[in-house]
């Protein structure tokens, strides 16, 4: 746990155990909501083989996951931390130019 408070910038077991739970429960969240929102736009298993349905559905996913992360991460008070977390995400991702203020 040194290693990863040491990693991330943090210094209080408290605000490790936040994080913790924030990703927890964004991960959750983000995999309950998958089915109602693929079925709303007509992504369903039956409409289409696991090949395509299943890689639809995680990159359709992802964006609902990056706003509950940061939902969730200011409901738990660490919006801060995520804020940083996000943009180095989408950074890493390719997405960087989001971020650039010029």
């Amino acid at each position: 746990m040194r290693r990863l408070k040491e990693r991330w910038g943090i210094y209080s077991n408290f605000q490790l155990v936040m994080i913790l739970i924030v990703f927890a429960v964004t991960g959750s969240s983000a995999a309950r909501l998958a089915t109602p929102v693929t079925s709303f736009l007509g992504i369903t298993a039956d409409n289409f083989s696991a090949w395509v349905y299943w890689p639809a559905r995680i990159i359709l996913i992802l964006p609902i996951y990056q706003v509950l992360l940061l939902f969730f991460g200011f409901i738990f008070g660490q919006f801060k931390f995520f804020w940083k977390f996000e943009k180095k995400m989408l950074t890493r991702m390719g997405l960087g130019f989001l971020f650039s203020s010029k």
